[in-house]
């Protein structure tokens, strides 16, 4: 049987880290080629990429600050000069602060967060539109988050990047569905990476608080990811789907 994405080239930026690490990973296992793209990070994403070709599957690193439009445009004919084609994005890349109470916060933070949530989602987007446009199609997942149902106090600078990515998302699914290209966005919740500490107290009761009774990991990131990048998410387009155990469904979203 072969997997749900043979024969595609999808790029995760940040995708040497956290979820994104995960991602790529997953990704891979489902068939896909996948462009581990990096900013700073080289010896993350080239073990992420060891990783994958150590496990039969196709992977290359690739470097550019995808707030950086000049970079981006340049990362991704590389790609395409490296294998062909671009057949999906999963715009996963953050950096900066994320929560803090507003008098903490500089304008710097919420630039930054913006530059993430918008700017570099845009210039991605831009970058591959053509080259899916050539193909008859393509797809973009952007990863956004559960807290956009929940809009907690602390967290007005994460939201500020999250917040434009969700409008950017809804709005480009309607713009560029006639070029057959699909935008969707996963919502993770506290998912597990290596800088959770599931044993501490905290975390323990926060997954006793979701319906599943447990964390979720990045590779369930993943795999939603798959879903979208898919031929069975070919009729999908403009959605939000929460991956958080339930806790949205708790929040009445």
């Amino acid at each position: 049987m072969g997997g749900l994405l043979d024969g595609k080239v999808a790029i995760v930026t940040g995708g040497g880290r956290g979820i994104g690490a995960c991602v790529s990973r997953v990704l891979a296992t489902h068939g896909a080629t996948v462009a581990v793209n990096y900013s700073a990070s080289r010896e993350k994403a080239e073990e992420v990429v060891a990783e994958i070709t150590a496990a039969g599957g196709t992977a290359q690193a690739f470097a550019a600050d995808v707030r950086d439009g000049e970079q981006v445009r340049r990362m991704v004919a590389e790609v395409v000069s490296a294998f062909g084609q671009v057949d999906g994005v999963v715009n996963n890349a953050i950096g900066g602060r994320q929560m803090g109470a507003l008098e903490e916060a500089a304008m710097e933070d919420y630039v930054t967060a913006f530059d993430f949530g918008c700017r570099a989602v845009v210039e991605m987007i831009q970058a591959v539109r053509p080259h899916m446009q050539a193909q008859g199609g393509g797809r973009i997942v952007n990863i956004v988050t559960e807290l956009w149902n929940m809009a907690p106090a602390n967290w007005s600078v994460y939201m500020a990047g999250k917040g434009a990515m969700v409008g950017i998302s809804r709005s480009l699914a309607c713009e560029l569905g006639p070029d057959g290209i699909t935008v969707n966005m996963v919502a993770p919740g506290w998912m597990v990476t290596e800088k959770v500490d599931v044993s501490s107290e905290g975390s323990r009761n926060f997954a006793r608080s979701l319906p599943l009774r447990r964390h979720g990991s990045g590779d369930e990131i993943g795999k939603a990811c798959v879903f979208f990048l898919s031929d069975l998410a070919s009729y999908v387009t403009g959605t939000y789907l929460p991956v958080s155990g339930g806790r949205v469904t708790q929040m009445g979203a």
